[in-house]
């Protein structure tokens, strides 16, 4: 499926979720040390709720490790500097969603790696900073899902919704 890459999150709620994110999309989640929290934070483990155990998590210490784990053949980075809107990206299985700190966004050096496929922005209305983490990881994962076709879903019912 998609692979999520966090580069050094700073906010362990927003990691909890992206957590949560992962287990019940068949993503995995990717973090780039240093992390702005410990592990066992208490509201890491809250916001993830019982899917830690669901979630495939890798902790990498650096980023060129990351990336020589991960091998992609694409890399999108998602920057208020993006130059793609997220929604005209066709995804493909295996994509890596790169997705930088909380306080200040991805460094200048991480959205010009080389690796990087392209660099890829979700829209805002004017004079707005920036979106949550958390909910940005998830609207790019449920797009590229979408795209195809929720494979291994569950859907729900009319009655469940």
């Amino acid at each position: 499926m998609f692979r999520i890459l966090f580069y050094t999150p700073e906010i362990p709620g927003n990691t909890g979720n992206a957590i949560r994110l992962a287990a019940v999309t068949g993503a995995e989640l990717h973090l780039v040390e240093p992390l702005g929290f410990d592990l066992d934070d208490a509201k890491l483990r809250r916001a993830g709720l019982d899917y830690h155990d669901l979630a495939v998590l890798t902790v990498h210490p650096d980023l060129e490790t990351a990336l020589g784990a991960l091998q992609p053949d694409r890399l999108f980075a998602y920057t208020a500097e993006g130059t793609v809107n997220y929604s005209d990206i066709q995804y493909r299985p295996g994509d890596v969603l790169l997705f930088g700190p909380e306080s200040v966004g991805l460094p200048a050096d991480v959205k010009d790696h080389p690796a990087v496929t392209s660099r890829v922005r979700l829209p805002m209305l004017p004079s707005r900073r920036s979106l949550n983490l958390a909910n940005s990881a998830s609207i790019v994962v449920y797009e590229a899902w979408r795209q195809q076709g929720f494979k291994g879903a569950q859907l729900t019912s009319e009655r469940q919704v």
